[in-house]
């Protein structure tokens, strides 16, 4: 079950929760319905790795667990607020970390979504708990023509 809630307008954020699972599509849909189109391919990719981390990592695939995504656009700003019910884990703290250190050294597919995530989005933030993920995508400043001559 999908459940959504406020559409985002100016400063309100917008709300879906569904139940861990990796059947994506229709989500990625809905969080990407007001996205420019040049955008759309490139965060489809991190919002898929995003959503699947929380639901298979997070919660386990657990279908009585959810997953909620709080999104919005703010000040030229299209954010994310992904949240599961798992165990969380703990994050990276450092400021000055390079995100190809999330690279495995090996063949394994860890690290690598947290590297796709960090190359995607202008800011990936978690809470100190490591269930919560913030993420940020900056819009392009448009000049502002002027009506003067």
């Amino acid at each position: 079950m999908i459940t959504i809630s406020l559409r985002p307008v100016g400063r309100y954020w917008g709300t879906i929760s569904f139940a861990s699972t990796l059947y994506l599509c229709p989500i990625l849909d809905l969080l990407l319905a007001e996205i420019p189109a040049k955008l759309q391919a490139e965060l489809r990719l991190g919002l898929q790795e995003a959503l699947v981390n929380a639901a298979k990592h997070g919660n386990n695939l657990d279908p009585s667990k959810t997953v909620v995504v709080r999104f919005s656009l703010i000040d030229n700003q299209y954010w994310w607020v992904i949240s599961d019910q798992g165990q969380g884990f703990s994050p990276a703290t450092s400021d000055d970390e390079d995100p190809t250190d999330y690279l495995p050294p090996d063949e394994s597919e860890n690290g690598r979504g947290m590297c796709l995530l960090h190359q995607i989005f202008d800011q990936v933030e978690w809470n100190r708990k490591g269930t919560e993920l913030r993420l940020c995508k900056q819009m392009e400043n448009r000049p502002r023509l002027s009506l003067r001559r």
